[in-house]
């Protein structure tokens, strides 16, 4: 498990961009350096320990591309058809047939290897056969059509996969081709998720007319479990620094990130920073977003913590832009480029320069057909519905300070952000 220092975190400036944030983490943070040996059916997700080089060539051998008939170059025809009796068949699956002879063709099938000395594929639906059984091939294709060398795809010895990929479906059809049965990979990261305070009960559990369903805690709790996180919930913390700050020392000894959301500010009320100090170090970080505020950065005894704001919106935007990346790279993935699709603004916006915002917005077709964004009509970092009711976030950097309509903007669909 990768062990921080208690003050790893630590930052003078009175206030942090978002670009800041996620450079001091990149800076500080070490991956987990476990490796573990996983089947193929096991490995879609899960992070590239070594770089997977070809053992053979793709394709391990010169076949057609196309059903149809194998011709030497040399009896192409360039001005007229011409006829060429048929000799032999090639299946896919079977041995090549010994050599063509000159002036003759052979039916061959998709995948099928090309018998030695015959370099170029007529398609089938462009020949003809004749009474006799010859086929007739036009002219003007050019010699080696149709045909898929040997390593055309990737030669044999090339790195194919790059160690800190994370593993997708054509990823792993790849290590499939190269006749290979397993991957090794990081071993996923455990991460403990909790929450605090009186004013919060577990969904199922009798509420008071004071208090508030937990949600940050199952939001949060999905979004890292696609990131490939084992992910340990430890439930509602008690507000109570005596009884919480040897439980979050026991689960720091086995976790590689605890996070929570809200519990952490100045305020006397909050538990979570008396706790996490009595039994580690802790950072309170003024970073220029909005929904958002202060972000808690921290060491217990060697993990991380991360404590993010409270209100639902706040928490969403700060994982997506703080946590994930923070995830990514204790779990030995690459840095990540986070794709922004340009978007015709359909909304009037107003913001202070030098903080960043994330407006929540839904895509529809202006009435020139063209894909625009409109803002949720309401603001609040609580209302949770400016979530589930929208297609993504328009991010507006530090230095814009309004937008009217028409204007081109970022927008970053939630599919980017999950």
């Amino acid at each position: 498990m990768a062990q921080l220092s208690d003050d790893c975190f630590a930052f003078g400036g009175p206030l942090m961009t978002v670009d800041e944030a996620a450079g001091l983490i990149a800076s500080r943070l070490v991956p987990v350096d476990e490796f573990e040996t996983v089947p193929l059916d096991e490995a879609d997700g899960r992070v590239l320990a070594r770089d997977v080089s070809a053992p053979l060539p793709l394709p391990p051998f010169t076949n057609s591309a196309v059903d149809g008939y194998a011709v030497r170059g040399a009896d192409v025809p360039v001005e007229a058809e011409k006829v060429l009796p048929v000799a032999g068949r090639v299946q896919a699956g079977a041995q090549a047939q010994a050599k063509v002879p000159a002036g003759q063709t052979v039916r061959i099938f998709t995948g099928a290897p090309m018998p030695e000395d015959v370099d170029t594929v007529f398609m089938q639906e462009d020949v003809r056969l004749d009474d006799s059984g010859r086929v007739v091939l036009p002219a003007g294709l050019k010699p080696g059509a149709n045909v898929r060398p040997a390593g055309e795809d990737i030669a044999a010895g090339a790195v194919a996969l790059k160690a800190g990929q994370i593993l997708r479906p054509q990823d792993v059809a790849l290590i499939a081709a190269f006749g290979l049965a397993e991957v090794t990979v990081r071993r996923r990261i455990r991460v403990a998720v909790f929450s605090t305070g009186n004013e919060i009960v577990a969904p199922g559990a009798a509420r008071g007319s004071a208090q508030l369903f937990d949600s940050n805690r199952f939001m949060l709790k999905a979004m890292l479990a696609r990131l490939g996180c084992v992910v340990t919930d430890l439930g509602i913390l008690p507000d109570d620094s005596e009884r919480m700050a040897p439980m979050l020392a026991d689960t720091a000894a086995s976790h590689d990130l605890i996070l929570t959301s809200g519990g952490v500010s100045t305020g006397e009320a909050d538990y979570v920073r008396a706790s996490v100090e009595r039994v580690g170090t802790l950072v309170l970080w003024r970073v220029g977003i909005k929904p958002g505020r202060p972000v808690a950065m921290g060491v217990i005894r060697g993990a991380a913590f991360m404590g993010l704001p409270g209100n639902p919106v706040a928490s969403f935007v700060t994982f997506a832009r703080i946590v994930r990346p923070a995830v990514r790279l204790l779990a030995g993935a690459q840095p990540e480029a986070l794709p922004g699709i340009p978007m015709r603004a359909a909304f009037a916006y107003r913001k202070k320069e030098g903080r960043r915002e994330y407006v929540r917005a839904s895509l529809r077709k202006g009435a020139d057909g063209v894909w625009e964004a409109t803002k949720f009509p309401r603001e609040g970092a609580g209302l949770l519905s400016s979530l589930v009711d929208t297609d993504g976030l328009v991010e507006l950097e530090e230095d814009i300070t309004g937008v009217q309509p028409g204007d081109t903007v970022r927008f970053l669909p939630y599919s980017t952000l999950l």
